[in-house]
């Protein structure tokens, strides 16, 4: 596998087995991590994060995977880049590239990172879109992968809000790499039709299925693997919770929904979750409509079931992955 030199902006623009490779090289650099093998690939480069949108396990996993592998790293806050406001994005990816051996780019539109990429010159990662976030994906095929010892044939259930970037992302790599995708909630809040043409097409040839139901119960049947995200994303405005709430809240993973998957299913959450009262946010929405929790319950949480934060330490061995390997 030769990625030197590729942007990783959208699982669509790789094929199943560098995708497979990707996860491969995350499991043995996070083998050298755990055994104290040094693994400093990249010395010597030096990379650049843009965060307009902030975030824990993002930039940890950027950062501290950028230190074992012997890169310095300057960290771009939402104040400290002025990219698209005083300075054009082109602008921006011609003179961070002129310095920078790469670029992670964290915030909102795809073409942002797609326009980075183009006059970069360096390899850009795309750290989170509104449309795609392919890092948390590696993550979670890798979680999958060690939990359930294949990737293969898993049926793979997706409750709540498909129309954006984990809906998105996580059908385009079950249709890539042959999991049965299943993306359960109203059918307003199933993913865009035209991606959902693109990925049948991935999935005649992977031997994936795709599904979309609204009934929590035929869709969970038979589930390897459950997988929720908040309902109301960082930046959308308070009035839209109200509505999510009224209708996704039949779609909430809760003891019920896990009891109807397989014995062995998993438990997924991206993070972070509103599973209890002990955020800010989590406990004054949860007062104002009279929720303990929202898209999934503590119990669920905080149950063997639950390998979210596997899940979340794997961010940073999958990002690993894709810096050496793109960096080379």
């Amino acid at each position: 596998m030769d990625l030197k030199g590729k942007n990783f902006l959208k699982l669509l623009d790789f094929s199943a087995e560098e995708i497979g490779c990707l996860i491969d090289l995350a499991a043995e650099l996070k083998y050298k991590k755990k055994n104290g093998i040094p693994h400093t690939l990249c010395s010597g480069k030096n990379i650049a994060l843009i965060f307009e949108k902030t975030s824990t396990r993002t930039r940890c996993s950027f950062e501290v995977a950028a230190h074992d592998l012997g890169m310095g790293v300057t960290y771009l806050d939402p104040a400290g880049s002025q990219i698209g406001k005083k300075e054009s994005i082109a602008d921006t990816a011609r003179v961070l590239g002129r310095m920078f051996d790469g670029i992670e780019y964290r915030g909102y539109g795809q073409e942002i990172v797609e326009e980075l990429a183009k006059y970069a010159g360096v390899p850009v990662w795309n750290g989170l879109t509104n449309e795609f976030h392919p890092t948390q994906i590696l993550a979670d095929f890798l979680t999958i992968k060690e939990h359930l010892g294949k990737l293969k044939g898993v049926n793979f259930v997706y409750m709540g809000d498909a129309r954006y970037n984990m809906g998105n992302s996580l059908m385009v790599g079950c249709a890539k790499m042959g999991l049965n995708f299943t993306a359960c909630a109203p059918e307003s809040y199933f993913p865009d039709k035209a991606l959902i043409n693109t990925c049948k097409e991935i999935a005649a040839a992977s031997g994936a299925e795709l599904h979309f139901e609204t009934d929590p119960v035929k869709a969970t049947k038979n589930a390897d693997v459950i997988y929720t995200d908040v309902w109301v994303s960082m930046g959308e405005p308070v009035e839209v919770w109200e509505e999510r709430i009224k209708a996704l809240s039949p779609y909430q993973v809760n003891e019920k929904i896990m009891a109807n998957a397989k014995e062995t299913a998993i438990f997924m959450h991206c993070l972070p979750a509103f599973h209890d009262h002990k955020t800010g946010v989590g406990k004054e929405m949860g007062e104002k409509f009279n929720m303990p929790a929202f898209e999934v319950t503590d119990g669920v949480f905080e149950s063997p079931q639950s390998v979210v934060f596997d899940e979340a330490e794997n961010r940073m061995h999958t990002i690993k992955a894709v810096m050496a390997a793109t960096l080379g």
